[in-house]
């Protein structure tokens, strides 16, 4: 970040509260981290934005952001040299998932289908499962101002729901559900709280001004979930509650099954402590994040898609003719709540947070600068027992990142697909479909209060006929 000069002929401003200077104790504490330049502007700031300053800057945990900072920068450095002199180029030092410690779809029985859901149902009716919602994300990718949980309508849920937004979406995010009589939810079942947020910094590590008076500070990303379920106590609320289990998703996936009884129950049969649904990778380029061994036999983690080389991308795994690194990360996870706990405080004592290069809103106009972030998998490098859950892509992953108009994962294409997956459903179910434009462009929707993944249809469709698209319901 470029240093800001004050000329010693500038007018000397209104002195206001904190008189010509600024209050000494917080001056001397930023200069104990280095951040004494977010005053740089105070004789030109009129007495009104510098108690915005000071107020702004007494809101940080200075502490806490100085080790994040520290640590972070730090290790993004080690790791870098590390992986150079090991390789030869900056790569992360992983290992594909073999086969074998994934539950694939194509290797599961009927009967094992039939006692996981039966499992899985039996813990949600007796109050076990809570979900949890990340819905912290603006929608600007799709062209919108609101937040992306604002772009559809959500399910209905017979459980406890958490939803995590951000300081940038919250307002918006309750005011929605508000509106829709919380999808018909009772307002006591749904608990919305706010992730933390973390000052952009420049490759030194100094906080950059989004304006004179006010630190620019961005969302600790989707990772931020475990230290607000410590510190706003949820972790507690939820155990009160008699909670075993945690759902975790994304808001912008339009095929999510929510409490999914046949994944949950199939975590409960395993007996670990965190478990992720994956897809294969469609192609080698596709942007999404794959799992990975951290060294031969190491715990699972995630490699995001850029942080991948183009060797790695393609590689092909020569004894199936797949790729090598093909299990997507679609952010669907369950977590046993005790182990919830103990990474939270993990994560809270470690503090290495991903640094995220951006284009960051600053006195200088745009610049480029690094966000904080923590990811959701950076739990999994803490669990001691681990499994991924293959699934369908057609029926559980349509994600909605691009604005309409775009060539994938866009509001249009992600409807296409729900409307097909349920024409399915009609079909299988015995019903007729009929259309008047090409049935690839369209379908028919089954309302959720008819059927959850297909199932009990056979009395409202078998022998009818359906018109596409339209909508169908008791």
């Amino acid at each position: 970040m470029k240093e800001m000069m004050v000329g010693s002929a500038a007018p000397v401003g209104p002195v206001g509260r904190w008189g010509a200077a600024p209050p000494q104790a917080l001056l001397e504490r930023m200069k104990d981290y280095g951040q004494e330049g977010a005053f740089a502007l105070w004789d030109e700031l009129s007495p009104e934005d510098r108690d915005l300053l000071v107020r702004d800057i007494e809101s940080l945990d200075l502490s806490r952001i100085d080790r994040i900072i520290r640590r972070s920068l730090g290790s993004q450095v080690l790791v870098n040299v590390v992986n150079l002199l090991s390789t030869g180029f900056l790569a992360p030092l992983v290992e594909p998932v073999p086969e074998s410690s994934v539950s694939r779809v194509e290797d599961r029985s009927s009967e094992d289908k039939e006692r996981w859901w039966k499992k899985g149902l039996r813990a949600i009716s007796e109050g076990k499962l809570a979900i949890v919602l990340l819905a912290g994300g603006q929608g600007t990718r799709l062209g919108i101002s609101d937040p992306k949980g604002c772009f559809t309508p959500s399910n209905i849920l017979p459980i406890h729901w958490y939803i995590m937004t951000s300081p940038f979406t919250h307002d918006v995010t309750r005011k929605f559900f508000e509106s829709r009589k919380y999808f018909g939810v009772e307002a006591d079942q749904v608990t919305f709280f706010q992730q933390g947020t973390l000052p952009c910094v420049s490759d030194d590590g100094r906080f950059i001004m989004e304006t004179p008076y006010r630190v620019a500070k961005a969302p600790d990303g989707n990772g931020g979930l475990y230290s607000a379920l410590k510190s706003k106590k949820l972790l507690e609320d939820m155990s009160a509650r008699g909670v075993k289990y945690v759902d975790c998703y994304g808001v912008d996936n339009a095929l999510v099954r929510v409490a999914d009884p046949t994944f949950l129950g199939y975590f409960i049969d395993k007996g670990v402590s965190s478990a992720a649904k994956v897809v294969r990778k469609a192609y080698p380029q596709e942007n999404v994040g794959v799992f990975v061994q951290q060294g031969r036999g190491g715990p699972l983690s995630v490699v995001e898609y850029s942080e991948m080389d183009a060797a790695m991308t393609t590689e092909i795994n020569q004894s199936t003719g797949r790729l090598r690194y093909c299990w997507s990360n679609v952010c669907l996870h369950m977590f046993a709540l005790d182990f919830l706990n103990q990474v939270a405080n993990s994560l809270e004592k470690d503090s290495v947070y991903h640094l995220a290069e951006k284009k960051i809103p600053s006195i200088h106009g745009c610049t480029m600068g690094l966000k904080l972030e923590q990811y959701i998998f950076d739990a999994f490098s803490y669990s001691p027992s681990m499994t991924l859950f293959e699934v369908s892509r057609e029926e559980e992953f349509a994600p909605v990142k691009n604005a309409s108009g775009a060539a994938y994962d866009t509001p249009d294409t992600a409807k296409l697909m729900l409307l097909r997956l349920h024409s399915r459903w009609v079909v299988a179910a015995g019903g007729f479909l009929t259309h008047s434009v090409p049935l690839y462009m369209t379908g028919v929707e089954v309302s959720p209060l008819s059927s959850y993944a297909g199932e009990n249809l056979e009395a409202i469709c078998r022998g009818r006929t359906f018109h596409a698209p339209s909508e169908i319901s008791f």
